[in-house]
């Protein structure tokens, strides 16, 4: 059954056209594949203290945010760190893909086909008119981002070869990794063609738009330090809400390049044994989330952050509103502010007993 296609504008953030959020302009930064080089966070550290609340906001499409952007010069620090490759598709840069590919599992290496795409995307003006909610996808095979609600999903069904997705649906299409790219941006071509109204591919009515629903696969975010395929080191940094500091950013780019996945953490690719004491944070499991809440969102009821409750072996997300924001596409313990406490996966739980009855 398609979505009811949009009736209001595509308002998804970028650095153009910020959000207008109660701690002042948010800008999302677009970092296809989640690939950032140690040169880019830097720099990132440097917008976030120059331009905006000091810290980087990661995001559940492998993004950054700057949050409080309330002093000038972002666009051009973004530019000159080649964070910002084409203002006209700054907001249609969206591409995930498996953020341990190449490094440990998975059936193919997906690395370097973001950045593919991205060029071919900020080449092609028609693309410039996708909406900003627009999701594309390289999964090795093991599922993870294929399972993150890409509109069109490449997925590794072997070293070279793939199967097309559609809103997570099969078509059956078989692709070679060579092709992925070329394929995936004319599937996009045509649904800018196509979508009258529509933000996303489950919203069109045309059946030629359905796929035989795929299996999802439950994906967990690389925590901890990984050992890689090839005998070396890798880390899973998990920064607690998916929040930055500068500083910390800056102690990230001292091991190189990293990769923000879809789960709010990041994947160091080579790293030494003795990464999470050097670093100081961060080797966490993945288990609470939540929104900024306030003060951050006037929409929020509550400073969820400050009431969220990490429980060991149980994931849960902590919303200021209906909305749900940022909530992970994994099974979850659905926590939700209402006036003076939460409802918890519907169950009403007054403030006060939050914690005994989680």
């Amino acid at each position: 059954m398609p979505t009811p296609a949009r009736v209001r504008a595509d308002a998804c953030p970028g650095v153009f056209a910020p959000h207008d959020a109660a701690d002042g302009p948010l800008a999302r930064v677009r970092l296809p594949g989640g690939a950032v080089s140690a040169a880019q966070l830097r720099a990132l550290a440097d917008c976030a203290e120059a331009c905006g609340d000091g810290d980087l906001h990661l995001t559940s499409r492998g993004n950054v945010q700057l949050r409080g952007v309330t002093r000038p010069g972002l666009a051009a620090r973004l530019t000159d760190a080649g964070l910002l490759p084409s203002p006209s598709h700054e907001r249609v840069r969206n591409v995930l893909a498996s953020p341990s590919s190449g490094l440990r599992g998975g059936l193919a290496d997906v690395r370097g086909l973001a950045a593919a795409l991205d060029a071919v995307l900020c080449a092609t003006p028609e693309l410039a008119s996708l909406p900003g909610r627009f999701l594309f996808a390289f999964d090795d095979g093991r599922g993870d981002v294929a399972g993150e609600g890409p509109d069109v999903c490449w997925r590794a069904t072997g070293p070279s070869e793939g199967t097309l997705l559609l809103a997570g649906g099969d078509t059956g299409r078989r692709v070679a990794r060579a092709d992925a790219v070329p394929v995936l941006a004319d599937v996009a071509l045509e649904f800018a063609r196509v979508r009258g109204s529509a933000w996303r591919v489950a919203e069109l009515d045309d059946p030629a738009w359905r796929g035989t629903p795929a299996p999802r696969t439950p994906a967990d975010a690389p925590a901890g330090l990984l050992q890689r395929d090839d005998g070396g080191l890798a880390a899973g940094v998990v920064p607690r809400f998916g929040q930055l500091t500068a500083q910390q950013a800056r102690a990230l780019a001292e091991f190189g390049a990293a990769v923000v996945t879809p789960w709010k953490s990041l994947v160091l690719p080579d790293v030494p044994a003795d990464v999470f004491e050097r670093l100081g944070f961060g080797g966490e499991p993945l288990g609470t989330s939540a929104c900024i809440g306030r003060p951050g969102c006037a929409k929020s009821l509550a400073d969820v952050r400050a009431d969220a409750v990490f429980l060991p072996g149980l994931r849960a997300h902590f919303s200021g509103c209906a909305r749900r924001c940022g909530k992970p596409s994994q099974s979850h313990v659905d926590v939700v502010a209402e006036a003076g406490g939460y409802r918890v996966d519907g169950r009403w739980v007054p403030l006060e007993e939050l914690k005994g009855n989680l």
